[in-house]
């Protein structure tokens, strides 16, 4: 018998709405997407959604569990995402919240490839102790200078050196050209240090510059990259890890859309089951208390779905970011535990010499 997942909704209904209605509404609208009466009988058992529970809450809000048998996605998942909030996320007072995975869906999709234990292994970090990565910024420098900070950076002993994901292929800086010159600058600087930095470059692009990039990023030596998959397409980033093997940083550029108190996904749904189920090895997110408005609690909800036991994927690693502030790292470690990277730029730029600045960060986490 195939498997049924279990999708939670939180449905907040207008004055005019039936929560019933709604709930059926969402079990034929994302299945079937006709009138009930217009369903022949063998195809409504099999595989409209099935309305498993509807519970008043405060202020017209519903808690609401609809099943959808797994044959919906055909082993594809561009249509699990299209079952799961296609069509509804066009209406409003939708929220997708928690999804319970069958582990046929969860062998299917296959999740990280290296996940948090992986990317210890690559940059040689104990168990016990966080990871440190920065990104080469800002946009407009050229090559040259963008690999001087990659340099500064390996040299003070930073973890993963990212490009920001708003370098690209700007004609300041080629992609072609920044890969060679950040990548044998990071390689230089281990070589004196006896560090082992990486350099991950941003390969986000259009189908099939994406392919091109992966390829010049594992033919240049490089271990990991920094896509953004809601930009690419988040099976893109699948697509990547089974044809390339490289670690996969994931950027959450464009999925604030779908933060909407009253509609579209929970962050710890789409930043960590979704991301990490298509291969994300490491996810970043806004921390809290930076540029962005996310709370503690969202973001240790974030960490949790990124870590927690799901099926056999290997857990991912979560990478808060977003305007954090280097003297406060210790303090973020103690918070969401050694098995987290921390995303530092701008207080480390802030300080001017950059290798300094990552060596007392090290030493600040106890890694000096």
């Amino acid at each position: 018998m195939t498997e049924r997942m279990q999708v939670d909704y939180l449905l907040t209904c207008q004055a005019d709405e039936d929560a019933d209605a709604k709930a059926r509404g969402i079990a034929l609208e994302q299945t079937v997407e006709l009138p009930d009466d217009c369903v022949p009988d063998a195809i409504r058992e099999r595989l409209v959604g099935r309305v498993e529970r509807l519970d008043p809450l405060p202020d017209r809000r519903f808690h609401c569990t609809i099943s959808f048998d797994s044959a919906l996605f055909g082993g594809e998942l561009t249509q699990l995402l299209n079952t799961l909030f296609g069509n509804i996320s066009l209406k409003d007072g939708i929220l997708l919240t928690d999804i319970r995975w069958p582990d046929s869906v969860l062998d299917t999709f296959g999740g990280p490839a290296h996940g948090m234990n992986g990317i210890r292994r690559m940059t040689g970090v104990p168990r016990n102790q966080g990871l440190l990565c920065t990104a080469l910024k800002p946009v407009g420098l050229d090559a040259r200078a963008l690999a001087e900070r990659a340099y500064a950076f390996a040299r003070g002993g930073m973890d993963i050196i990212k490009d920001d994901h708003g370098v690209a292929n700007q004609a300041d800086a080629p992609f072609a050209d920044r890969l060679a010159a950040c990548q044998n600058a990071v390689t230089r600087a281990n070589a004196e240090t006896g560090g082992n930095s990486l350099y991950f470059p941003n390969v986000t692009a259009p189908w099939p510059v994406l392919e091109e990039r992966l390829q010049a990023a594992k033919d240049a030596g490089c271990q990991g990259v920094l896509i953004s998959p809601w930009i690419t397409g988040l099976d893109a980033m699948r697509w990547a890890r089974d044809r390339f093997g490289l670690a996969l940083m994931a950027h959450p550029a464009l999925t604030g859309s779908h933060f909407r108190a009253e509609h579209g996904m929970a962050p710890e749904l789409l930043l960590g089951d979704l991301f990490r189920l298509a291969g994300a090895d490491a996810s970043i997110y806004p921390n809290t208390g930076g540029r962005f408005g996310f709370s503690l609690a969202t973001c240790e909800a974030i960490n949790h779905r990124l870590r927690y036991t799901l099926g056999g994927l290997p857990a991912a690693a979560p990478t808060p970011g977003g305007g954090m502030d280097a003297a406060r790292a210790s303090g973020w470690l103690e918070q969401y535990g050694a098995d987290t990277i921390l995303l530092i730029g701008g207080s480390l730029y802030q300080q001017g010499d950059l290798t300094s600045a990552t060596a007392a960060l090290r030493a600040a986490i106890g890694r000096g």
